[in-house]
C-alpha cells in the first residue's frame, strides 16, 4: 500500500504538475511524510486538489501501516514469526531425518527414543496446549499444522525425509498420513499408530511399512509379565535406551567396508574382534533368521542384528 501511494503521487504529480520524474517523486516523498518542506514548483488549482487527495489518503494509509505494526508487537507476533523462521532454516538444513506426526502419547515416546540416538527430528502437531509444551522444552523443532495437509508434510521436509511416525488418535487421519507421504516419499519408512484391528489391513495397503497397535502390544506384554516373567524382563533391560548404552544393535550390510561384501558371519569375526555375538540376520527379501549360522553370506540389502554389552556395541560401531 505504502509503494502504490507513492507510485500514484509520483505519476499524478508528472501528469498533473507537468513536474520531472525525480522531483514528482521527491514531491511524493514530502507530501506523504508531510515533513512541511516548500513545493518544488507552483501548484495550479488541479495540482493542489491532487495533493489534497494525495495527504488525505496517506494520513490514512500510515495510520493503518502503525495500527498493523502495534498489533503485531504487541500480540508478539513478531517474536512468533521470528521463531518461526528460526525454526524453518534449522528444518531446511535437515535430511534423512524423522517427522513425528502427533505429540499425543505415542508421540512423546517416540521423541524420546528418537532423542536418545540423537535422531533428527521434527514434529508436526496442530494442538495449542501440545505446541506450548513443544516450546517450553526448546530442544525439538516443530511445524505448527495439520499432518493431513501435504503443505504441513513439506514444510517438515517429507522429500527430504528418512522416515515418518503417525501417532494421531484417529485411525482415518492416520490412513490420509501414510497416503500423503507415500506419495510424496515413496522411499520413506512409515510406522503409523492403529487402535482397531481393520485399519492394520488398510495402513499396509495405504503404504505403511509397520502398523502399531498401542493397546494389543500392552496387554500382550502384560500376559508375558504372567506367564513367562523372567523371559520379558530380561528382553526388557536389553531394551535400546540410546547410542551410547545400547545392547542390541543392527548392522546394514552396506554400511560395512567393501571387504566384507558377500563374505560370510565368520569371517566378520564380531566374538573375537568386539565381544558382540549375531543373534538375527535379515534377508534381503525380508525373512528373519534367529541364530543364524556362520557361514551365511553378507549380501547386499541385508542386515545383521547383534548383541552386547553398551562398551561391546561402542567398540562395533567403531570398527564398522
Amino acid at each position: 500500500m505504502l509503494f502504490l501511494i507513492i507510485l500514484v503521487g509520483t505519476i499524478g504529480f508528472v501528469f498533473i504538475a507537468d513536474y520531472g520524474w525525480i522531483n514528482a517523486l521527491y514531491m511524493t516523498v514530502i507530501t506523504i511524510s508531510t515533513v512541511g518542506f516548500k513545493e518544488v514548483e507552483p501548484l495550479d488549482a488541479d495540482a493542489k486538489i491532487f495533493t489534497i487527495l494525495l495527504i488525505i489518503t496517506s494520513i490514512t494509509i500510515f495510520g493503518y501501516i502503525v495500527s498493523v505494526i502495534t498489533d503485531y508487537i504487541a500480540n508478539n507476533k513478531f517474536i512468533e514469526e521470528l521463531k518461526f523462521k528460526q525454526v524453518q532454516k534449522k528444518i531446511q538444513k535437515l535430511d534423512n531425518h524423522t517427522i513425528v506426526c502427533g505429540f499425543g502419547r505415542n508421540g512423546k515416546q517416540a521423541m524420546a527414543r528418537l532423542k536418545s540416538y540423537d535422531q533428527g527430528c521434527v514434529i508436526v502437531e496442530s494442538n495449542h496446549e501440545l505446541i506450548e509444551e513443544i516450546e517450553a522444552d526448546g530442544s525439538m523443532l516443530y511445524i505448527r499444522g495439520d499432518a493431513t495437509s501435504d503443505e504441513a508434510l513439506l514444510a517438515a521436509g517429507i522429500d527430504r525425509a528418512n522416515s515418518l511416525i503417525t501417532t494421531l488418535p484417529s485411525d482415518a487421519d492416520n490412513l490420509y498420513v501414510v497416503l500423503s507421504a507415500r506419495q510424496l516419499n515413496s522411499e520413506c519408512t512409515i510406522v503409523s499408530r492403529a487402535s482397531i484391528d481393520t485399519s492394520y489391513k488398510k495402513l499396509k495397503i495405504a503404504g505403511a511399512d509397520n502398523v502399531i497397535m498401542p493397546d494389543k502390544i500392552g496387554g500382550a506384554h502384560m500376559a508375558s509379565l504372567v506367564v513367562t516373567p523372567d523371559i520379558i524382563e530380561f528382553i526388557d533391560r536389553l531394551s535400546i535406551e540410546g547410542e551410547s548404552s545400547s545392547n542390541i544393535e543392527e548392522l546394514v550390510i552396506e554400511n560395512l567396508p567393501p571387504e566384507y561384501t558377500n563374505k560370510s558371519i565368520f569371517d566378520l569375526d564380531l566374538r573375537k574382534r568386539t565381544g558382540c555375538t549375531v543373534i538375527g540376520f535379515k534377508t534381503p527379501g525380508r525373512e528373519y533368521i534367529i541364530n543364524p549360522d556362520a557361514s551365511t553370506k553378507l549380501v547386499p540389502k541385508s542386515k545383521l542384528i547383534v548383541i552386547g554389552n553398551p562398551e561391546e556395541i561402542q567398540k562395533l560401531n567403531k570398527l564398522f
